[in-house]
């Protein structure tokens, strides 16, 4: 058997075939997909024209193909070596595109060279992923110790915040993804609790008001005292009846009875409590309360005050779409779920889309473009697609597990973080349960930066996967 020969199914034998398979699958169904939703029935010149959109995302499919392969052939030592480098050049970059780029959208984002358009805060993923890697792959870090983790909040802070400037709320949303490798990477799981708790009662506050977000407040505090007083569940019962009363009276528009009657019960328990000498929990009680009345009160008042009206529009359609006109800021979410509804079980076929090929549903091609596969390929081609995103997730999470090196292990958390948060709000945008942020869906939103540096991080991934046994 010939070198080459062995050579190959080594390699066979080594990459992860079920991941590759996925990958590559993706990147076929998105190209046809974008096919799908912008052919004018012009043939296959369409294809081959630089004129046309899809045309110009075969030039990006093409390149972006070449640049996997080319970084698949790259030690994984270069990425390693030089991190810190392509970090600072990508904040570089965001910085040059507040000066040199070009407005679209009222967002200062784009170079456009020649009629491409490429987009900074995509390689701001790679740079960030590679920098926050380097640094967590230290033997000197420790992610309990404030300062190091500090340390790791600066590097993904400084392009947020570059990108809020253009300002791109969207693409600075998708940084978030980072709190999957801070908590692989060790990180105090009480700030978890913390940022959920806030999230919490700032969509609670959205949905709802502040008054009976604050109620909330009072009936847990209430709780957390009678448990604390008597260190078993005998009162349980009564603290149901409290909380059910108060939703009845509330219910009944009795709400400054309730809110009166919960606090002169609250103060009665903090009396207990102090004879019981439980000091100390009181207080955290007391402070975790006061502090949550403060975030409620504070989202409600910057909702109404520091909010445009077209972005508290974006807010309503997520979380309150009772209030926002059918016909206006609402019109994308019905014509999206119109779309992917009357794919039916097996959709209507390739390239027999009604609603796509008469452009009902605005943003198609980017934002939405998981509409067209909804519609013409029906519940099951839905499904796949998302079969398809969940394996190349699992396997980039399994890759990382089996890998030696803390620098693999956290980039390629750092990959799937952005894989999954991008999947999620963008799928999430189309069904009506995420803001619509202007998410591109990875693999197959029209466009070339996404589709450019997710292949080269992939290729990063698939090389560093070969040296998991090191």
């Amino acid at each position: 058997m010939s070198s080459r020969n062995l050579n190959s199914r080594r390699l066979s034998k080594s990459i992860d075939i079920p991941a590759l398979i996925c990958f590559f699958a993706l990147l076929g169904i998105g190209w046809l997909t974008l096919f799908a939703t912008v052919y004018e029935g012009g043939g296959i010149q369409e294809v081959f024209s630089i004129s046309t959109e899809i045309g110009k995302q075969t030039i990006w499919l093409g390149l972006s193909i070449v640049a996997f392969i080319a970084t698949f052939s790259i030690d994984w030592k270069f990425w390693s070596s030089f991190a810190y480098v392509f970090y600072g050049f990508s904040i570089f970059l965001l910085v040059a595109v507040l000066i040199l780029g070009v407005e679209v959208k009222g967002a200062k984002s784009w170079f456009i060279i020649s009629g491409y358009s490429f987009q900074p805060s995509e390689l701001a993923k790679l740079g960030t992923c590679l920098a926050v890697a380097s640094l967590f792959g230290s033997t000197q870090l420790n992610l309990k110790n404030d300062k190091h983790l500090l340390l790791g909040l600066g590097l993904v802070a400084l392009p947020v915040f570059l990108i809020l400037l253009q300002p791109d709320a969207g693409s600075a949303i998708i940084f978030s993804s980072f709190v999957f490798l801070f908590y692989r990477a060790g990180a105090n799981p009480v700030y978890y609790v913390l940022s959920l708790s806030f999230i919490s009662i700032v969509i609670l506050t959205l949905i709802f008001g502040y008054p009976p977000v604050i109620m909330i407040i009072l009936i847990a505090a209430i709780g957390v005292l009678l448990l604390s007083i008597n260190n078993n569940f005998k009162y349980v019962a009564n603290y149901l009846l409290i909380v059910l009363a108060s939703y009845v009276f509330n219910r009944f528009g009795y709400g400054n009875f309730v809110f009166f009657g919960l606090s002169v019960l609250l103060i009665g328990l903090i009396v207990v409590t102090i004879r019981e000498n439980k000091v100390r929990f009181l207080s955290i009680t007391i402070v975790s309360s006061i502090i949550s009345t403060l975030i409620s009160l504070a989202t409600q008042w910057s909702f109404t005050n520091l909010l445009r009206p077209h972005q508290q529009d974006r807010i309503n359609v997520w979380l309150r779409p009772d209030l926002c006109d059918p016909r206006g800021s609402l019109y994308n979410i019905i014509q999206s779920k119109t779309a992917i509804g009357s794919g039916g079980l097996t959709g209507s076929g390739f390239l027999e889309g009604a609603m796509t090929k008469l452009n009902f549903v605005p943003e198609q091609t980017t934002d939405f473009i998981f509409c067209t596969i909804g519609e013409e390929q029906g519940f099951l081609g839905v499904m796949s697609v998302i079969v398809l995103f969940m394996l190349l997730l699992y396997r980039t999470i399994m890759m990382a597990e089996r890998n030696r090196l803390d620098f693999i292990r956290y980039y390629m958390y750092g990959v799937a973080g952005f894989l999954f948060l991008h999947v999620f709000i963008n799928i999430g945008m189309t069904l009506g349960i995420m803001p619509v942020i202007g998410i591109p869906l990875p693999f197959m939103s029209k466009g070339g930066s996404s589709l450019l540096v997710f292949c080269i991080m992939f290729g990063i991934i698939f090389k560093m996967d070969l040296v998991r046994n090191r």
